[in-house]
Parts: structure tokens; C-alpha cells; sequence
């Protein structure tokens, strides 16, 4: 047995002998501890900070005396008089084993931090980006050894890193030589630390010891809008977020429509692929003036989006999506660089793009996969990205499938005679009284209810300018509780409902939500070809969730989790209600807010992510409704409000949905009344 001391790292439990005068940090590398480090322990960076326990230590049958590490020395005194350690802590480069002791890393000095995400089914994201920084010192040139500066500085990074065979792109070579000098042959370099396919590379390069950091950018790319988080790639950090609507939209809401332009238009996959990068550069421009940043010091960027989205992003003709068997050009991961994508962030940045799982089931789909993990679920776990283009995953850990459903642009607001995106002054939450028929609401930027009589006060900045997506589905599903509209979808008279804010409409009826016009505002309304819209959009979803049912051989689900930036403002009971997703306990569902964006970071932030969700991608079991014969079936009777034949037993436990029918012969509901046509 060893007479060297024992040091214990806490709290991982790693534990070996180290001779005396062997630096802290030194041990930490020796037993794989995860202890940070960017100046290779010259004292420079602070970020090998650990604290020392003494005393007795029962459970690792140790004594730790006060001089079992050495004194606190000069370098720690410069530190802490220029930036301060916190009382107990040491530098683990400059304290050296003296007797046994107990080191505690703080997460702050663990190289593989934890980036906390706040719902607590969620997995925490461990910290392990691609590009890192390192601090060198570089040989000085010599007429005896006529070696270029970099060969010098990669030797450098070889010897003190363990770095082999770092490339640099021409334009380090252009600025490196005067940095070098400034430096007094001491830099600082981020290095992108290389995969299966490509060595590590020199990304930036600073002179002597930079106390800064890199940046990375996660983007779900969508087919209604765009949306970017901003990271620091040393703490994980989302240092800015934002979103822009999707450019290509003038070429269609849909994704059929817009493989449709390409198909009949000669430029127009051209065209759809330069509207998308120009818009996700005037993303990243906004972002990085938001974080104060240069857009240059974006270093890595991570895209997850649908097969099409993925397609005319990369510059690829998506006409063979349009049509069986909707083949792929690649349903690989692809790493690629920024300049391949003509995108203005730093030159060498480089891009990866999460693998797709079939042709209409993308990269986003991977990235809720890798988000929510459904394939380590012990519950069977449904798991839908409601957007314009629904992903499906259901599973648990015997296998996962997944399948994509087209819902359309109307849970978004389009295509709603009133409908709008999310934005101030759109009604976002209602209600409807059940004694008189009328409607109350909330619009986004306030929190008072429009019955409140401090509502119009409040929202004069922005008025009632109309319904987004969440408040669409409110309205819907509380006038179906309401009876004011039937099964069917059909919207009574005002004799039949008993509601006076129901008015005829054409052939129809029409329901009236505000009337802003006496302020030069909109008259807000909800029609029945609204509610046509928004029964094919849940429908689409629902049948889709049904399918995987079947495929999996069940007629209900343990838990059900909503993700999308719009699924995380959905009311889970009205959704229900609906008939958007299966019936299940409502404290069995839940928002998993943007999954797609969160699996990006991820990926963005860990790099072992990106091989883990390659593999979880292969496993996966693809299903393709547009080929399924049961998914027109499920469609039909999902059309109904909230189901034509499904029971919905828990539902019906939690509201009331009246039986009533206002189908007065015409197919579609007359507005002058007439014969209701005989049910067979």
C-alpha cells in the first residue's frame, strides 16, 4: 500500500495516492476529475478553483489536518487582491498535496457543468461544447530551427493540450504572426476540437491570456418562423433569443405549397433558399447587437428543422419530397461550415444539422427526441411539436415511433379571419360565461381580463388587434362547452345558442369576440370557416397521435407532452376539448415549451449529444401516414369536436359538452333557419 497521501475529490468519489508537492490540479487530471482549466495551470485563469475540507471524515475513513495542503502563495494572493476567491477556496494549479485530503469541485470550476433546465421531468444539459479555449506558450523563432509560427503554435497546443494535428483556415494565417508578437509569444486560441469527419482547427486567436469566451448558436428553423438562442459556449448560458418570421412564407404558408413554387417555378427553389439565409442573417445580426457581441465570435451553430425547411436551406431542390416515396437527398447528420451556408457569423464557424428520421419527419424531430428522450421513458410517453408541420413521437424503452402530421398554418393564426401571430394586443386566453353567452379575454402584455374595468386603460398602447394561436383554441373549445358550437363544428343561431353575440353571417353564423371599430380598431369574430380550419388542423394532429396508438397496440397513453414554442401556451384542457390529443388525466400533460430549440442546444452544447442522437435517430421506427389506410379513418372521425367515436371518458368527467346538433339541412348550418336534415 502506498505511504504517498490520499486525495479524495468530492463529489465525484475519485480517490488515489499522489506524492507530495503534486499540484491539486495535477491529481484532478491523473484520476479524470472534472476540474476546468484554460491556462494549463499557470496560475492565469482562476478556473481550477476547489475547496479543501478538514477534519474528520468517517465515511472515507480519513483525517484531513490544516497543513494537508501547501500555504496559500503569492499567484493566489495577486488573484484574490485583483478579483477575489471566495473564503475556503484555493487554486488548484498552486495548492500542492502536503497530507491526505478532501477536495470539493464547484460546479463552477467543473469543466462539464451542468446547464439547469427548469422543468423537473427534464434532463439537465452537461456542458461539453465543440471549441474551447486554451492558453499557450509558443517557441520563439530560431535561425537554428526555421520552423513557421504555425507549426510553432500547434506544437504548442500538441505538447501542452495534447491537441494533434490542428488545421487553421488562411484567414488565422493572415492575422496570427502580429497577435503572436503582441503577445510576447503567449496566446490564447479557440480550438474547435474536430469529430469523426474533420481534425480540430484554430478558430480565433488572442494575444496572452483572453478572459473571455466563444459563442454558439442554436436555431430551429421552421416553416412559419425562425427562431435563434444565443449561448456561451464556456458557462452554457442563453446570453439572447429571438425569433423572426420564416421569409420563405411569401412563397406559401405550407411546405406543400412551397415545393410546389419550386417545382413550377425554375428559380424558385433558388429563390426560397436565399429569402431563408438572408433572414437567418438578419437573425443572427439582431442577436448578437442584443448580447452586445460581434457576430464573428459565433463560432459553432447547430440547425434542426423539417425535411423541406432542411432541403431549400441547404440549397437542395426538394422536389423528390413532393411526391412517394419522399426520398431524402441525405437523412444523415451533416457537419458542415458557415461560408458552405453563406452565413455571416465568424468564417470557420462550423455548422452541424441533426439527422432526419424519414421524409417528412426531420431534424426538429430528432431534436424533441434528444430533448425529451422518450426512448428512456419508463411510462408510454406521447410526445407532439405542435407547429405548421406536427412531429409525432411515441415510446417508452422498448422502442420509439414516429411520424409527422400536416396541421397547417391555423394553430398559428394564419388563415383565421382574425387570426395573428403571437404579439402584444392579440387574445391569447378566454373565456365565455355560461349563463350569458358573451366572452371575456386576455390579450399578450396584459394580465387584466377585458371585463376588468381597467382594461381599456391598459392595453391603449396596443389595443385588441386580434386571436393568436392559443387563443384560437380557447375560443373554439369554449364555445363547443358553451353550446354554441355543436360537434360537428357548426355554429347555431342566436335562438338556439342563447348567445346575442351571435349574428348571421352569409349562409352561417359568426360569433363576436370585441368590436374595436368605434376607436378605429378591428371587429374581431370567429366564423365558421374558422372553425372548419382549425377541426382539419387538430385532426391532422390528433390522427396522427392515433396512428402511433395503433402501430403500438394502445388505446391510451401514460403521459403526453405538448412541445413547440406554441404548445407551451396551450391549455391543456381546452386542447382536449378540442380533440387535439388523446384522452388523459390532465395533470398527465404537460408543455415542454420549444423541444426542438432545446434539443439544438444540446446538441449545441455537448458534443457526445450529437453522436447519442444519431444512434437514438436509427432505432427509431418511422411510420408514414400519407400511405396508412387507418389515417384518413382517424382523420374523419377526428374532425368531430372532440371526437366523432372516441369515448373520452376523462374528459367528459371534467366538462360538460352539450349533445346537440345544429345541422338545419343545408350541410352547412343556415343562417334563416329550415329543416333539420333527417340523421339516419
Amino acid at each position: 500500500m502506498s505511504d504517498d497521501p490520499l486525495v479524495i475529490f468530492t463529489p465525484s468519489g475519485k480517490r488515489g495516492h499522489f506524492a507530495k508537492g503534486t499540484p491539486i490540479l495535477t491529481a484532478a487530471r491523473q484520476l479524470g476529475v472534472d476540474l476546468d482549466s484554460v491556462c494549463g495551470g499557470r496560475g492565469i485563469c482562476s478556473k481550477c478553483q476547489i475547496t479543501p475540507s478538514y477534519g474528520e471524515f468517517p465515511k472515507h475513513k480519513v483525517t484531513v489536518r490544516d497543513d494537508a495542503l501547501s500555504e496559500w502563495n503569492a499567484v493566489e494572493q495577486r488573484y484574490d487582491d485583483k478579483r477575489g476567491l471566495p473564503k475556503g477556496r484555493r487554486l488548484g494549479c498552486q495548492a500542492t498535496v502536503q497530507g491526505n485530503v478532501v477536495i470539493d469541485v464547484p460546479p463552477e470550476s467543473q469543466v462539464h457543468k451542468q446547464v439547469v433546465r427548469k422543468r423537473v421531468e427534464a434532463r439537465d444539459i452537461i456542458l461539453n461544447p465543440s471549441t474551447k479555449l486554451f492558453y499557450v506558450e509558443v517557441a520563439e523563432p530560431d535561425m537554428h530551427d526555421p520552423s513557421g509560427d504555425l507549426e510553432r503554435l500547434r506544437d504548442a497546443l500538441r505538447d501542452q493540450w495534447q491537441l494533434e494535428n490542428v488545421a487553421a483556415d488562411l484567414h488565422i494565417l493572415q492575422v496570427m504572426q502580429p497577435i503572436l508578437r503582441k503577445g510576447a509569444w503567449k496566446v490564447t486560441v479557440a480550438v474547435h476540437l474536430g469529430d469523426n469527419e474533420n481534425a480540430p482547427r484554430i478558430m480565433h486567436i488572442w494575444p496572452g491570456y483572453h478572459d473571455g469566451t466563444v459563442y454558439g448558436v442554436a436555431v430551429d428553423l421552421g416553416s412559419t418562423t425562425i427562431a435563434a438562442h444565443l449561448c456561451d459556449l464556456a458557462s452554457g448560458e442563453v446570453v439572447a433569443s429571438s425569433g423572426v418570421m420564416n421569409p420563405q412564407i411569401r412563397f406559401g404558408e405550407d411546405l406543400m405549397s412551397r415545393v410546389s413554387y419550386a417545382m413550377m417555378n425554375a428559380t424558385g427553389a433558388d429563390e426560397m433558399t436565399r429569402a431563408v439565409r438572408d433572414g437567418m442573417n438578419g437573425l443572427f445580426a439582431q442577436i448578437a447587437a442584443e448580447a452586445e457581441l460581434d457576430p464573428k465570435l459565433i463560432v459553432d451553430a447547430v440547425f434542426v428543422c423539417n425535411p423541406v425547411m432542411h432541403h431549400l436551406f441547404l440549397g437542395i431542390d426538394p422536389f423528390e419530397l413532393g411526391q412517394a416515396p419522399f426520398a431524402l437527398a441525405t437523412s444523415n447528420a451533416l457537419r458542415l461550415r458557415a461560408d458552405d451556408l453563406d452565413l455571416n457569423i465568424h468564417p470557420s464557424a462550423r455548422v452541424y444539422m441533426l439527422p432526419c428520421i424519414a421524409g417528412h419527419v426531420g431534424a426538429d424531430a430528432a431534436a424533441v427526441a434528444l430533448s425529451e428522450a422518450p426512448e428512456k421513458s419508463d411510462d408510454l410517453v406521447l410526445v407532439v411539436d405542435v407547429g405548421t408541420n406536427a412531429e409525432i413521437l411515441l415510446g417508452n424503452r422498448e422502442k420509439v415511433l414516429a411520424c409527422s402530421s400536416p396541421t397547417g398554418p391555423a394553430f398559428e393564426g394564419a388563415q383565421i379571419s382574425s387570426g395573428q401571430r403571437a404579439a402584444p394586443g392579440a387574445i391569447e386566453r378566454v373565456k365565455i360565461d355560461p349563463q350569458t353567452k358573451l366572452p371575456r379575454f386576455k390579450v399578450i402584455g396584459c394580465d387584466l381580463w377585458s371585463n376588468d374595468d381597467r382594461f381599456a386603460a391598459a392595453i391603449a398602447s396596443t389595443g385588441v388587434t386580434g386571436i393568436c394561436g392559443s387563443g384560437i383554441i380557447e375560443m373554439v373549445a369554449e364555445m363547443r362547452m358553451n353550446g354554441i358550437v355543436d360537434a360537428a363544428g357548426l355554429i347555431g343561431s342566436p335562438d338556439q345558442t342563447g348567445s346575442s353575440a351571435v349574428f348571421p353571417d352569409g349562409r352561417t353564423h359568426s360569433y363576436l369576440v370585441h368590436d374595436g371599430t368605434a376607436d378605429g380598431g378591428p371587429k374581431i369574430t370567429v366564423t365558421n370557416r374558422d372553425i372548419r380550419e382549425i377541426q382539419m388542423a387538430k385532426a391532422a394532429l390528433y390522427s396522427g397521435a392515433r396512428l402511433l396508438m395503433d402501430k403500438f397496440g394502445v388505446d391510451k397513453v401514460d403521459r403526453i407532452v405538448l412541445a413547440g414554442a406554441f404548445g407551451a401556451h396551450i391549455s391543456t384542457k381546452h386542447a382536449m376539448v378540442l380533440g387535439m390529443i388523446p384522452d388523459a388525466p390532465l395533470d398527465k400533460v404537460s408543455s415542454a415549451g420549444n423541444a426542438a430549440g432545446t434539443g439544438a442546444r444540446i446538441a449545441l452544447l455537448n458534443r457526445e449529444a450529437r453522436a447519442e442522437i444519431e444512434a437514438t435517430v436509427r432505432a427509431i421506427h418511422k411510420v408514414e401516414t400519407a400511405i396508412e389506410p387507418r389515417f384518413q379513418e382517424h382523420f374523419v372521425n377526428a374532425s368531430a369536436i372532440p371526437n366523432a367515436v372516441e369515448p373520452f371518458p376523462i374528459l367528459r368527467n371534467l366538462v360538460n359538452l352539450p349533445d346537440q346538433t345544429f345541422n338545419t339541412g343545408d350541410g352547412e348550418g343556415s343562417a334563416r333557419g329550415g329543416r333539420r336534415r333527417r340523421r339516419g
